[in-house]
């Protein structure tokens, strides 16, 4: 398996939008606090959740491909079959692979999730200071707000084994640690 260092080179040589970079690491701290939860290894799902759209630069315009020619562009080993399967997955309404692992919804809840976090702290005064679980949970019932974000793939946290409330909550306090970094802070 690759290291951090080596997966930011990878995602750097891409030219991905400074949006796309801020996705990859919000996912990743998410990744890694559903890990440590789960008690499953934060360094894989770290990895797999800074990397996962390492392809999008160049599938953006063909997303049936987006998940997939991500092996094209790592090295041999880079990541584990289950954790190139969870990316594939993440998008599968597209690639026709089917999440089934807690490690695919894991990747599923947690990269959508940071989609509507990032959009509640940015019309936020104090952006992610002080954000609660219970203010995601209204936004998310409001269908205007970060239309483009997947409500049900939120909820599929449970299919992972993290109820609702701690997921939101273990995802906004992750998201908080990178907030400076990420543009949110």
């Amino acid at each position: 398996m690759i290291d951090r260092t080596t997966a930011v080179t990878l995602i750097a040589a891409q030219n991905p939008h400074p949006g796309l970079v801020a996705h990859g690491r919000e996912t990743e701290v998410v990744m890694r606090a559903i890990a440590t939860r789960l008690g499953q290894d934060p360094e894989l799902w770290g990895l797999t959740g800074l990397l996962h759209d390492l392809d999008y630069p160049q599938t953006a315009e063909v997303p049936e491909r987006h998940g997939l020619a991500l092996t094209e562009l790592l090295p041999e080993g880079a990541l584990p079959p289950e954790a190139l399967h969870a990316i594939a997955a993440h998008n599968d309404e597209h690639t026709g692979v089917t999440p089934q692992t807690p490690f695919d919804f894991a990747l599923r809840a947690a990269e959508t999730v940071t989609g509507i976090i990032s959009a509640a702290a940015l019309v936020r005064p104090d952006k992610m200071i002080g954000m609660k679980p219970k203010s995601i949970k209204k936004k998310m019932k409001d269908k205007a707000f970060a239309a483009n974000v997947r409500r049900a793939n939120i909820l599929e946290c449970d299919k992972a084994g993290v109820p609702l409330d701690e997921f939101l909550a273990l995802a906004i306090a992750a998201i908080s640690d990178v907030a400076a970094e990420t543009g949110l802070a």
